[in-house]
């Protein structure tokens, strides 16, 4: 019988719940017995994760707010620390979200315990220091973006490009007719789609200015389509949107891909959705609001001048972003006007998304990633 294999996994935000279920999907595939413990979502549970700690408790971003709930995250890494000394995993997989995983790393090289390192850490952006961090503790790095591989082997940094799994996660489940029907939209109509992001701290930023650009769209020649992220409070969401008094307002609750595709432009909070709005080939206005004291450390510590990862990747300005007290809803409609059907800057943009697609679509992680994890079990087993 097979020898029961143990990960730890650790990932703290939606989308790296997402990214990380492709894996343990292909890894049940393999006929080897595996026991996942560790930090994830529903997706990852439902993949026989045994999580230790709620994963709502995990949705916390900004300095401001991760000192305000310091206490939480000290409980967590003792807690990972006893279960790495009591019960040592044979391999850490850590996805993304660097402030608790660089610690966690460095924790489990302590106890000689391999750890890969899934997403990386941004370094590129800001803070470059993590790089020293990466070397130090992490003996194998799987990057998602093109460019990533490249940086890191300056550093002599194992690592490998693995393909942005967005490439394998996207799929439409509806043509725009039945999309229309399911959701009582007015097919004749133009649809505007807004992203307020998928945390509870993200909506209350966001959502207001949003809904705010939205009501000046005349109600009888466009539907205003507002995506409702499992990730915030429905309570919450629902304060939000309520007494808007817009009676072509339409909350659409999950079936992203579906809204992004049929949705002629859209508004979207700065993050992992901007990316797949592009890959999709849905043009964007991106936007960015962060605490104000947040934002100021911020931006003395961020190294590139664009915020919205299409931007970055294609290392070009193509999709309009608004940051902070330029996130208004008068610059927010002024930019959708840019990008919507009819406009000069459409097809330049539209252009450009087809070779983004085209770069994020050679490798697949759930084909790369597994063969990564046997390598380190074998070597490091």
């Amino acid at each position: 019988m097979n020898r029961l294999i143990t990960i730890f996994w650790l990932a703290g935000e939606s989308s790296g719940d997402l990214h990380c279920e492709l894996i343990m999907k292909a890894l049940a595939k393999d006929g080897k017995r595996y026991k996942h413990v560790g930090i994830g979502g529903p997706k990852m549970q439902a993949q026989g994760l045994k999580a230790l700690f709620p994963f709502d408790r995990f949705a916390v971003m900004g300095f401001v707010e991760v000192l305000a709930h310091l206490a939480f995250f000290l409980k967590v890494e003792q807690r990972i620390k006893r279960l790495f000394e009591e019960a040592k995993p044979d391999l850490v997989i850590l996805a993304d979200y660097p402030g608790l995983n660089l610690r966690i790393a460095h924790l489990a090289d302590e106890y000689r315990i391999p750890v890969l390192y899934y997403i990386v850490p941004q370094f590129w952006a800001w803070k470059h220091e993590r790089v020293f961090k990466l070397k130090a503790n992490v003996r194998h790095c799987a990057c998602i973006l093109p460019f990533e591989e490249d940086l890191l082997s300056i550093h002599n940094i194992d690592c490998t490009y693995v393909g942005h799994p967005i490439a394998e996660e996207i799929e439409q489940k509806m043509d725009r007719d039945t999309f229309a029907r399911f959701f009582h939209l007015n097919a004749g109509r133009k649809w505007l789609g807004f992203f307020p992001g998928s945390r509870n701290s993200e909506a209350k930023k966001m959502l207001p200015t949003f809904l705010k650009a939205a009501r000046k769209w005349d109600p009888n020649q466009y539907e205003i389509l507002v995506s409702k992220s499992h990730g915030v409070k429905h309570q919450l969401f629902m304060d939000l949107v309520s007494n808007t008094g817009m009676p072509n307002l339409n909350i659409i609750d999950g079936y992203n891909y579906d809204m992004m595709k049929h949705c002629d432009a859209l508004v979207c909070t700065s993050g992992t959705v901007t990316l797949e709005a592009a890959y999709i080939g849905t043009p964007s206005v991106i936007c960015y609001k962060a605490n104000p004291f947040s934002y100021l450390i911020g931006k003395h510590l961020i190294r590139v001048s664009r915020i919205g990862l299409p931007n970055i990747i294609l290392d070009n300005d193509v999709l309009p972003e608004l940051v902070q007290q330029d996130m208004t809803q008068e610059n927010i409609n002024t930019k959708l006007l840019e990008i919507l059907p009819g406009s000069p800057r459409r097809e330049v943009v539209l252009l450009e998304l087809r070779k983004l697609r085209a770069m994020l679509s050679g490798k697949k992680p759930s084909v790369e990633m597994p063969k990564i994890i046997q390598h380190m079990l074998s070597t490091y087993g």
